[in-house]
């Protein structure tokens, strides 16, 4: 039985556990999945440097185990360092294992699934994750300023990971479906990107926002995207096929 991991790089043990029934429903029975969360650390990574901190604390025990699994899924939705040092780790690279992020996984996801004609955003968290996020699809994509002809950028509800399943469930969905309607006014947008792994189930939001906003055919088309569905899917092939 082939093994993955599910790296959550902060501390908030809940946020990891609401990402398992995410991954069951994937069903893919001849798999293990199994998860970590940080030891230690951030509570919530709120910008770059909190992802950069979370490193010290994953690393020295994720190096304990990059024998006993095939591929490795970091659930931090940022262009996070973890991504790269893991790949670089002599255990991965002789092992041919497979390392993602879930936002690389939900980038390459929305690419392939809409139409030429069309464009993916990322519907994130803090206003910080904007520009933070714009870069790095630019960076990911390598094409530059040409990056605006796929991609329609970046909209945040103001609130931090953790807020998103502490703050007021109404509060949570009015900002989810208010930042969802400004992204699709942006271009014809044919996939919505959930820009972090608290958001994992909150799909149902968004694509409210998605109908109000564009009507029920339209808004019905418009594929949502969640990280560390994209990741999983990706690794279950990956490590299949021996990509």
């Amino acid at each position: 039985m082939h093994s993955i991991l599910i790296v959550q790089p902060n501390s908030t043990q809940s946020m990891t556990d609401a990402l398992k029934p995410l991954v069951d429903l994937l069903g893919f029975k001849d798999t293990a999945h199994e998860y970590f969360t940080a030891p230690s650390g951030p509570k919530s990574i709120n910008d770059e440097d909190d992802a950069a901190d979370s490193v010290k604390h994953c690393l020295p025990e994720l190096e304990k185990v990059l024998d006993k699994h095939d591929g490795f899924l970091v659930a931090c939705y940022s262009k996070h360092p973890l991504v790269p040092i893991l790949k670089d780790q002599k255990a991965i690279k002789s092992g041919r294992k497979a390392v993602t992020g879930i936002f690389e996984a939900s980038v390459s996801t929305s690419l392939q699934i809409i139409h030429p004609d069309e464009k993916f955003g990322i519907v994130s968290t803090g206003k910080v994750w904007e520009k933070i996020l714009s870069e790095a699809v630019v960076d990911f994509l390598g094409t530059g300023s040409d990056a605006g002809k796929r991609f329609a950028g970046v909209e945040t509800t103001g609130l931090n990971a953790t807020d998103l399943h502490d703050a007021p469930p109404e509060e949570v969905r009015k900002r989810m479906k208010d930042a969802v309607k400004r992204l699709l006014k942006k271009g014809k947008v044919g996939a919505i990107c959930l820009g972090c792994a608290g958001m994992a189930g909150m799909d149902k939001m968004v694509r409210e926002a998605c109908v109000e906003e564009l009507g029920e055919d339209d808004g019905n088309r418009v594929r949502i995207v969640d990280g560390v569905v994209a990741g999983v899917a990706w690794l279950e092939g990956a490590v299949r096929s021996g990509f």
